[in-house]
């Protein structure tokens, strides 16, 4: 403990000078280090809690994952250099680099990182599984891998995962932050202490944590990962994350070039720096880099659908004509161009977004603005022109308001009378999740690269989450359970669009837009790529402030 204490405080007297040096001056660049803010803070470095995008930022550059998806949503090797799958699809073998070795760290004899194990993954993963863990990503594995004996260590560099039944997505399952490799020497070393003192093997190795100041990391001397000509990556010295809660101070920093890159823009700023069709201004031209990408995330309306559930018994919105017609009772592409600056696409093609291998736009045809449409349901199910259709209520959340207050009023239009209600975001996860909101904003982000994501969200024996519409259609749960032991890519994927035509007809959901990243990005910060998970990957990143 006395070696903790001491190593603690050299850490602490590290982090002093760095805040001096601070990423407040271009000569942040001049050192090499990535610098950006995150507005909503980072609760843990430990990556069995990676739930939300601020913690698999930090946990990607960090640790590692047996393998990791590319640009294209394709699974590749990362500290796996191979797998086979067994015929019955239920064993997945996995041989290891032999050369990864962990972060030096007091945590090891002589603070020296040493080799990465087999048993180091199966640690790691069953850590996810142990109740006293208390994971929030705990369910990844449920029903899906043996409880016991689900991972094994055949030897050093060879592992293998048991599945209960087939189940294809297990790859991109196992791509997720939640999968990082780390040892059980840092976890034991530093118990409690672990969240905010990590030991991986990632690109960027800790440095010091201030909570609510900064975060620091340096380059890893000891990475494996070299680029095509052979040099070594990363390319920066390290990263330094800003902390600051208020987002125009995000963006004025940005402006006077202290920050390297803004994820997003407030809405506030976006008339300023966007044209209509969502390119940049001429004033802005030159002087920062826009970065567009498809990004794994629908906006969408949820219904509930339970006809058990006595709110739904007494709703006009039991009536799947009255769903059809909220769907096509608006337009969706005026509202991406007009209260969007054409951030996204306008979601026509069901609920599985843009970017995932098996959409297919022409066969999966969604709604688009049809009036004449949405009036002849209304007619269908005994409201003409919407005469005596009882109030509708819609809950969402504060910065989605407008956006609501806009389609609500090209259904007004229609004789549709909705009416918008605005509550706290943890009251309208309260009552989604006990099934008391029977019209609600929602949205999905993929956590893994495969449509199955998405459509387990209607899967009939699943719970609210993700069945927060409590959508229940044996001839859909039937195929989504043929798909999970389809191994055959094109049949599976053909299975994923029969059950999204199905979401169509239902219409448990109104889709919105399929989602995109967009970044604001210093224009001599070279290599910067977005993707369609929105990770932030900046091993080939380099800085060229000169």
């Amino acid at each position: 403990m006395r070696t903790y204490r001491n190593y603690r405080l050299c850490i602490w007297i590290f982090l002093l000078s760095l805040c001096c040096w601070s990423c407040s001056s271009r000569d942040a660049g001049d050192a090499g280090y990535f610098c950006y803010n995150e507005s909503t803070g980072i609760a843990s470095l430990d990556p069995a809690f990676a739930k939300n995008q601020s913690i698999m930022w930090a946990a990607h550059q960090l640790y590692n994952t047996l393998v990791e998806v590319d640009s294209n949503l394709q699974i590749k090797p990362s500290l796996a250099t191979r797998w086979e799958i067994s015929e019955d699809g239920m064993v997945y073998r996995f041989f290891l680099r032999p050369d990864v070795v962990f972060h030096d760290d007091p945590c090891f004899p002589g603070g020296k990182g040493r080799r990465m194990l087999a048993s180091d993954v199966v640690y790691s993963l069953k850590r996810i599984m142990n109740p006293a863990t208390a994971s929030s990503g705990a369910w990844i594995f449920n029903d899906r891998v043996k409880e016991k004996d689900g991972f094994v260590a055949i030897n050093d560099t060879v592992l293998e995962v048991h599945l209960i039944a087939p189940f294809p997505p297990i790859l991109g399952i196992l791509s997720m932050q939640y999968c990082s490799v780390l040892p059980k020497e840092a976890v034991d070393f530093y118990g409690p202490d672990f969240r905010s003192h990590p030991v991986g093997t990632g690109p960027f190795q800790f440095v010091a944590l201030e909570e609510g100041q900064a975060l620091i990391m340096k380059r890893n001397p000891s990475y494996f990962e070299t680029d095509e000509n052979g040099r070594q990556l990363p390319y920066l010295r390290g990263i330094k994350i800003s902390f600051s809660d208020s987002k125009a101070t995000e963006f004025l920093l940005f402006r006077q070039g202290k920050l390297h890159f803004v994820n997003d823009i407030d809405a506030s700023f976006k008339d300023e720096i966007l044209t209509k069709s969502g390119g940049l201004r001429k004033n802005w031209e030159g002087k920062i880099t826009l970065n567009k990408h498809a990004y794994l995330n629908i906006e969408y309306l949820g219904i509930l659908v339970d006809s058990n559930n006595a709110l739904v018994k007494t709703s006009p919105l039991r009536s799947r004509a009255i769903r059809q017609a909220l769907n096509y009772g608006f337009d969706r592409r005026k509202l991406m161009l007009y209260l969007r600056n054409s951030i996204g696409i306008a979601a026509e093609s069901g609920f599985v977004p843009a970017g995932l291998p098996s959409f297919d736009s022409l066969e999966v045809r969604g709604y688009r603005f049809d009036p004449i449409k949405a009036r002849k349901l209304l007619e269908d199910a005994g409201f003409p022109e919407g005469k005596g259709l009882p109030e509708i209520r819609l809950l969402t959340v504060p910065i989605y308001s407008e956006l609501a207050s806009y389609i609500v009023r090209e259904w007004q239009e229609l004789g549709i009378p909705v009416k918008v209600e605005v509550v706290q975001k943890s009251f309208l996860l309260e009552q989604t999740a006990q099934s008391q909101a029977l019209f609600f904003r929602g949205s999905w982000i993929a956590d893994y690269p495969d449509a199955e994501n998405y459509l387990s969200v209607f899967y009939g024996k699943n719970p609210a989450p993700p069945n927060y519409t409590r959508y229940h259609n044996p001839a859909f749960d039937q195929l989504y359970e043929k798909s999970l032991t389809e191994t055959n890519d094109s049949l599976r994927f053909e299975l994923y669009r029969q059950m999204d035509r199905m979401i169509l007809e239902d219409a448990p959901v109104v889709p919105l837009w399929y989602d995109e990243v967009i970044h604001l990005v210093q224009p001599f910060v070279k290599n910067f790529e977005p993707n369609s998970l929105n990770l932030l990957e900046l091993r080939r990143v380099e800085i060229n402030d000169n």
